[in-house]
């Protein structure tokens, strides 16, 4: 499921991508890049660094950039060129991992279960399991559709790190927003914001001085489509402003804006009425809930021809992530 994070018998850290995936491996986006191939990949680094079990580990500074993301690419080529993978329906190449070389899974659903059941939690995971019980007590959301991700769930956190949850199904996450709003009203937790899209996002904050955050994962019956049911064909640059008409797949990621009024914010955007999208999707997890239904967005990506594979029937949408331009955003109005 995406942000399921696995490790390879390479010693990669990755977290899935999305839940759609080809039979021998997964979709995924590298996170922490152990110690001795750091050179290989030609990026900024974080200075912090990470160790997991005796292994080093390090992880850029920017994640999700154009640049990054081809320069993994051929990183991976050039050392790890199984991890590479031409997606047919795409006609692209996508960083993956192939089913063979992974080595641990961690769940988060299942990483709350482990952090129930320790004998000698340290602070910060006490500290986290409180704030998930919390959560929980008061959205009235049961902990089987909780979970707890990041450095705390790989057992290679430090005081520092932040306490990183998960919440399974749209609605739930929804009962969750709003519980987490009450409180904040009640100063029980603060929301933080370091820029406009966190603060639209309302995903991070404090607790008893310690910063949280939290996305949202799809349970199983949400999964609509596999693999291979539709091919993806780019045609051009588009910027607009558009209406939110359906933000019900808004918080996963890809992140999915049914969108009306389509107004072309340039002559390029001047699109054919029949092609424009009825919705944008992001594959940039900072994008995700930024709008509801109703609010507008300013938008800067990629138009896209979807063809079903099944029975041919086209549709038009706007991709925000493409990893092929830096100026790629949706922004709230």
């Amino acid at each position: 499921m995406d942000g399921d994070t696995f490790v390879t018998k390479d010693g990669f850290i990755m977290n899935t991508f999305g839940y759609e995936h080809p039979e021998d491996r997964v979709f995924a986006f590298l996170k922490y890049i152990p110690a001795k191939y750091k050179d290989l990949f030609n990026v900024d680094m974080l200075t912090r660094t990470w160790k997991f079990g005796e292994n080093e580990l390090f992880r850029a500074e920017k994640l999700y950039t154009a640049k990054n993301y081809q320069t993994f690419i051929e990183a991976f080529r050039k050392k790890f060129p199984n991890y590479i993978y031409f997606d047919t329906t795409r006609d692209k190449e996508l960083i993956t991992a192939p089913l063979d070389v992974i080595e641990q899974v961690f769940v988060p659903k299942d990483r709350l279960v482990w952090l129930q059941q320790l004998k000698n939690p340290d602070k910060l995971q006490k500290l986290a399991l409180e704030l998930v019980e919390l959560v929980s007590k008061e959205s009235g959301v049961g902990f089987e559709d909780l979970g707890i991700h990041g450095s705390i769930a790989l057992e290679m956190h430090a005081p520092e790190s932040d306490i990183d949850f998960v919440v399974y199904g749209a609605q739930n996450f929804r009962r969750v927003e709003s519980t987490i709003q009450a409180l904040v009203n009640q100063g029980v937790l603060s929301y933080t914001a370091g820029n406009r899209i966190e603060a639209a996002r309302k995903f991070v904050g404090k607790y008893q001085g310690k910063i949280w955050m939290y996305n949202a994962t799809k349970k199983p019956a949400e999964i609509k489509t596999h693999y291979g049911d539709f091919t993806y064909t780019p045609l051009e640059p588009v910027r607009f402003i558009a209406n939110v008409c359906d933000d019900t797949e808004t918080m996963y990621r890809p992140a999915v804006y049914r969108i009306t009024n389509y107004q072309p914010q340039d002559a390029q955007s001047e699109i054919p009425i029949e092609q424009i999208s009825i919705q944008v999707v992001s594959n940039i997890g900072c994008y995700r809930n930024v709008a509801r239904t109703g609010q507008q967005i300013k938008v800067s990506g990629k138009l896209e021809k979807v063809q079903s594979t099944c029975d041919g029937k086209v549709f038009y949408q706007v991709v925000v992530g493409t990893a092929t331009s830096e100026e790629e955003y949706i922004w709230p109005i």
